[in-house]
């Protein structure tokens, strides 16, 4: 069965979005947050999160990348904060906690559910020989990949546990692909990037990446291409149903 075009010997997936149904999730938790957040500081006047302010400053980033993005488009600056400041703290890293204490709630009520036509890409990637590693922002790659029954595919997980202690730059930069690639001991041009996020995208046609894989999850596919997808799928297992010999840019 053909997974991926000649040359590429590892895939680096994105978790929320691309494996797992929790981008909806994170979008739910991140909009309770923001609308709480500027209710309380404008009032009836406030104008809501909405889901084109999430995959435009939100979607794919570091939470507190997140946070930064979002509130400087309203023109709203928090201090800065630390990792452990507490949910409530009017700072940047407060309102990713909380943000993050909300989407463990919408977790633990709903469970995590990968899509089944992830399972099925990832059981011909491993069926084939190909390295599988995971590239998320999220500080909560592991459980969640644990709650999917996904961590018998991986070899490799950069989250933002490690992108945080490695200092890395959070995507669009392309620090965290780099990084799973050297986890799994392959250069980059070798190596597969699938994204639903325009900024993981972009992260992986900046590092060089030899195939760079669109899911379109959320009716974006032409800004998938602008931010430089090779190809775009609704499904992962639509690469499966590809003939050898389609060309995929």
């Amino acid at each position: 069965m053909w997974v991926a075009p000649d040359g590429i010997i590892a895939c680096l997936f994105d978790l929320d979005g691309v494996l797992t149904s929790t981008a909806a999730q994170h979008m739910a938790a991140w909009k309770q947050t923001f609308d709480a957040f500027l209710r309380e500081r404008e009032g009836e006047r406030f104008s809501p999160f909405t889901e084109d302010d999430y995959l435009e400053y939100v979607d794919g980033r570091p939470r507190a990348d997140g946070v930064r993005q979002f509130l400087s488009s309203r023109g709203i600056a928090l201090p800065e904060g630390s990792r452990d400041d507490p949910p409530a703290a009017d700072t940047v890293h407060g309102v990713g906690n909380r943000k993050n204490e909300v989407l463990l709630a919408i977790i633990q009520e709903h469970g995590v559910h990968p899509y089944p036509g992830s399972v099925r890409y990832l059981e011909a990637v491993r069926d084939a020989g190909l390295a599988v590693g995971v590239v998320t922002s999220s500080e909560n790659g592991a459980s969640v990949l644990d709650a999917a029954g996904l961590s018998q595919f991986v070899q490799a997980r950069i989250d933002g546990l490690v992108i945080s202690r490695e200092n890395l730059r959070g995507k669009p930069e392309p620090d965290s692909f780099l990084a799973g690639a050297r986890a799994l001991g392959v250069e980059p041009a070798a190596a597969a990037v699938f994204e639903d996020a325009l900024a993981g995208v972009q992260a992986g046609r900046t590092g060089g990446f030899g195939w760079v894989v669109g899911v379109d999850r959320t009716h974006q596919a032409d800004e998938l291409r602008a931010h430089g997808a090779d190809i775009v799928v609704s499904d992962l297992a639509d690469i499966l149903a590809a003939k050898p010999t389609t060309r995929w840019g």
